[in-house]
């Protein structure tokens, strides 16, 4: 193995160099298409709530894989031609952004009622309340399966060499496909999706810390405004 490294670690690095690259595209697109289509599917305006609705079953509902055959080999007979890492990150973020959606719209389901009223009785346009109060502490809520969401798109990553991406797992066929060795390289890959996913838990869990700074003062203040609006006469 050390031979193998010695004289393929190049490759592997420039390999995991393009899953990085994969994943932060990936997880930016994702919490766009999140936020968007969750807020559309909470909207009470059917003219979003339905297509936001479309788009979340049909991407919860047929595979990754299938979505970027589509994007890579079915839409250049339509005459749109996309490259490789476009079509994988499109694929990645439509996917667990439409599973994240779904985070997103019962976090917001979850923040407690008294919220809204107590927005309300500020005279808070809907807007303001979910912009000021909802989100905030909806955010607080979702961070854990968001959190999910990234790590799983990390490792879905693996499956962007299915259409030519030259990321980690075809760096890692191409070099079994010269060597033949098999359990050396898969090895090597494991240990190395690992390590990915051991640092991408780290900022996640340091992201849910600053939110927490962050929102939860926040959240704080807004029940203890509850508490004086229930008292007014």
């Amino acid at each position: 193995m050390a031979e193998l490294l010695a004289k393929y670690g190049n490759l592997f690095l420039s390999g995991a160099a393009v899953t990085a690259q994969v994943t932060l595209y990936g997880v930016i697109f994702a919490t766009i298409i999140a936020f968007v289509m969750g807020l559309a599917r909470e909207s009470s305006h059917r003219i979003l709530s339905i297509p936001s609705a479309v788009f979340i079953e049909v991407f919860r509902g047929t595979s990754l894989i299938v979505q970027m055959f589509w994007l890579f080999y079915v839409l250049p007979f339509f005459g749109i031609n996309l490259a490789p890492i476009t079509s994988a990150v499109i694929a990645l973020g439509c996917n667990e952004g439409a599973y994240a959606a779904e985070a997103i719209r019962g976090a917001i389901k979850a923040v407690p009622k008294e919220q809204e009223e107590a927005s309300i009785a500020l005279s808070l346009s809907p807007t303001r309340m979910l912009w000021k109060i909802k989100l905030p502490q909806a955010l607080l809520i979702m961070l854990p399966s968001y959190g999910n969401m990234v790590m799983d798109l990390f490792k879905n990553t693996s499956l962007v060499s299915l259409v030519t991406v030259i990321d980690l797992s075809f760096v890692g066929e191409q070099v079994r496909g010269v060597t033949g060795k098999t359990f050396d390289i898969y090895l090597i890959l494991l240990v190395m999706y690992f390590i990915g996913s051991l640092i991408l838990g780290q900022i996640v869990r340091g992201v849910e810390r600053f939110a927490a700074r962050r929102f939860g003062v926040r959240k704080t203040k807004h029940t203890a405004l509850n508490k004086k609006i229930e008292v007014l006469p």
